[in-house]
């Protein structure tokens, strides 16, 4: 080793060891008699100091070193007098007899600092250096913990890893397949998984009864913060287990981690059906680290002669504690907020039950005070409070409220990142429709099982019936998703008549898994939980890309390798993909 020691390890009881450092020069300070360096690894910073009264020629050298310069120092640790308490090494610096420079460095293009000067694409397109800063080294570090953690607990539970193909067959369900064109095969293509749903399913039938997988899986589609075309899952499947086994077996692995990672104990995991999140927090993630639930108002909004609420199939609400008091100008802001493109409200109503005891309203032309006290009611609303109102088409509705819910819950200061809310959505439709192409889609996917209860509504009313399907939602946020699985082939046929599949169709594309079941395939179900949205909720980020050590952009594109890129005409012969000249 070039070292004996590292840059985050020495202490006040190293004092008077001789040692070797290596690592790169963070900053240097020339004090005139006294010259410091921070040498930073990945372990922390020590500081180095060179005397000009003892060691002149080592003094000179040290003050024309660069930023990010490799080194090697040999030194003796010894006390310093003006101490730091901000780093561990903060007691100690090193009086260095001899430095070794192993490698020169460019000025680097942004300060490798925790608060750095540089952009983000500066920094993507610089990423080995953006992943020299400590907070950035930090967010890594916690994915390592969890990836090590996970896989340990799931060890303990007899669980067995198995890597799955990334080179697959293209199934025309759910997002866009990337696609490999195949050399060897012309006019054919691979594509890369979206998950290995279908392969842990077959796992089940091979008798491998707890699966998992830390796995990469790639979709082609429109990027955001909590979204990259590759992306990491921890995928899981077991056999012979209900609805209740699985949900168990991974609410106790989620507990395990706020413990063992973040020191945080989370007791209760609630169970709430999709019908439940739709009418009282209007989206399928709530985040329900506060209240501020949706009241149904068309029994006591409608009928005032006031159109926009007459003609809406829904008028909903929510109620603002102790927001009586906001001004003209806070309200307008909320009604600018929910007309946003995103949004696309058309306006916003208002109701102030003041402090005074006195109700006001936007809408004051056409209700009268005890019409309003009436939708106060519905609240139970109190003098200080304020109810915003929207209405419209139900769906269209609910997820605008739900917009502006959470919007309030970010001025009140109600989505504290240190608090954690997780609770399980159930009972979601199993299939949904759309109006474009005349047809159902699957909810989850094609392979989730009905309700058993719900099975005969498949022939005479699809849209009712209910899937065995289950996502864990944290803070609003989907951190993983899965089902109990269809394991009969009879149903599994069902299933994709009723997703507009021809025989023919269902066979060419999964003929591999409908004939696996014919072959004693077992009850089985699982879960795949968002690994990269799972480490930016643990360490309190809105963005996964801080917790991937080579991310995307916004446009899907690797600044740093400049990909995607064009490739040769010889290779785009080699794979028919161009006539041969």
């Amino acid at each position: 080793m070039l070292r004996t020691h590292t840059c985050g390890e020495l202490n006040i009881n190293n004092v008077g060891q001789p040692v070797t450092l290596c690592g790169w020069l963070q900053r240097s300070r020339d004090l005139g008699g006294m010259t410091f360096i921070d040498l930073r690894d990945r372990y922390g910073i020590t500081q180095l100091a060179f005397n000009m009264d003892t060691n002149a020629e080592l003094c000179e050298k040290a003050r024309k070193l660069g930023r990010e310069y490799v080194l090697q120092i040999t030194g003796k640790v010894v006390e310093r007098s003006n101490k730091n308490s901000k780093i561990p090494t903060g007691d100690i610096e090193i009086l260095v007899e001899k430095i070794e420079v192993l490698n020169e460095s460019k000025t680097p293009p942004f300060t490798i600092e925790d608060q750095s000067d540089g952009g983000d694409e500066l920094r993507m397109k610089y990423r080995y250096l953006d992943l020299r800063r400590t907070p950035v080294y930090n967010n890594i570090l916690l994915r390592h913990k969890m990836a090590i953690e996970t896989r340990n607990y799931l060890n303990g539970l007899d669980f067995v890893e198995v890597e799955t193909p990334f080179l697959i067959k293209s199934t025309p369900e759910g997002a866009r397949d990337f696609v490999v064109p195949s050399r060897m095969n012309e006019g054919e293509f691979y594509a890369l998984p979206q998950s290995p749903q279908t392969f842990k399913q077959l796992l089940m039938v091979s008798g491998y009864d707890r699966y998992f997988q830390i796995v990469r899986c790639f979709r082609d589609e429109d990027l955001r913060a909590d979204r990259q075309p590759e992306f990491t899952q921890i995928d899981c499947e077991m056999s012979f287990v209900t609805q209740d086994d699985v949900l168990n077996t991974f609410e106790a692995l989620t507990k395990h981690l706020f413990k063992v990672v973040k020191n945080v104990d989370v007791s209760t995991f609630p169970r709430m059906t999709y019908a439940d999140a739709m009418t009282y927090y209007g989206c399928d993630k709530p985040d329900t680290r506060f209240e501020m639930k949706f009241v149904e108002l068309n029994d006591v909004a409608k009928g005032k002669d006031f159109k926009v609420f007459d003609d809406a199939e829904l008028v909903v609400g929510i109620c603002a504690d102790g927001c009586s008091e906001y001004t003209r100008k806070q309200l307008d802001e909320l009604t600018d907020f929910v007309k946003r493109p995103q949004i696309g409200a058309t306006g916003l109503v208002h109701i102030k039950f003041n402090l005074d005891g006195t109700v006001k309203s936007s809408v004051d032309k056409f209700f009268i005070e005890a019409d309003l006290k009436a939708i106060g009611e519905k609240f139970n609303a109190k003098a200080g409070d304020l109810i915003l109102i929207m209405a419209g088409v139900r769906e269209k509705a609910q997820k605008q409220l739900s917009e502006l819910r959470l919007e309030m819950g970010e001025r009140l200061e109600l989505r504290s990142p240190e608090v954690f809310s997780p609770l399980w959505v159930v009972d979601f439709p199993l299939l949904e429709y759309d109006e474009d192409s005349q047809r159902f889609f699957a909810k989850h996917h094609p392979f989730t099982s009905p309700k058993m209860e719900d099975i005969e509504l498949m022939e005479t009313d699809p849209g009712a019936v209910r899937a065995i399907a289950h996502d864990l939602v944290i803070n609003g946020v989907e951190v993983a998703g899965g089902s109990i699985r269809i394991f009969n082939r009879d149903l599994q046929n069902k299933m994709f008549k009723l997703l507009g599949f021809s025989e023919e169709e269902a066979k060419k594309q999964f003929g591999f898994l409908l004939d696996a079941f014919e072959y004693g395939a077992p009850p089985h179900g699982g879960i795949a939980f968002g690994f990269d949205r799972l480490c930016s909720l643990f360490g309190g980020s809105e963005s996964i890309r801080d917790y991937i050590a080579f991310p995307k952009n916004n446009a899907g594109r690797d600044v740093m390798l400049d990909a995607p890129s064009s490739i040769s005409t010889e290779q785009l012969e080699e794979l028919q993909l161009v006539l041969k000249k």
